[in-house]
Formats: C-alpha cells, structure tokens, sequence
C-alpha cells in the first residue's frame, strides 16, 4: 500500500508541478492577473521565472549524472 501511495504523490506533485509552470512561462502572458502572489511573481519576471522553473529538472538530471558516474567509477 504504501507504494501506490507514494507513486500516486509524485505523479499529484509532478501534475501540479507542470500546470504551475506552464502557466508562469506560456500562459501568463495570454491570461489577466491572478491575485495569488506567487504566481503574480513568476508572471511579471522576465528572467528569474525560467530559473525557478528549470531549477528542478536540472538539479535530477545533475543528480542522476554524478550518480552514474560513481557507479562507473566504483565499478571499474
């Protein structure tokens, strides 16, 4: 059980994930303001909203790269 809860989480968090940054980087600019502030804020930036954005994937695909690579030096 405690599997497909923990499965279900992520796949909840990674949904919501995706609705929040597609709205701060493509639909923001097609929509009127919210007054949810953190939202406000990601669509008035034009810079730092694609940082908050990108921050994650970034950070699991350095995490699984240096996780290969000691797998490939502890294997070697």
């Amino acid at each position: 059980m405690t599997n497909i809860d923990t499965g279900h989480a992520i796949t909840t968090f990674c949904i919501i994930f995706f609705i929040v940054a597609s709205y701060a980087i493509f639909f923001s600019a097609f929509s009127p303001a919210t007054n949810i502030p953190v939202l406000h804020a990601l669509a008035e930036d034009q810079h730092y909203k694609y940082f908050s954005i990108l921050i994650i994937p970034v950070t699991f695909y350095f995490v699984i790269a240096n996780w290969v690579g000691w797998q490939y030096y502890s294997n070697s």
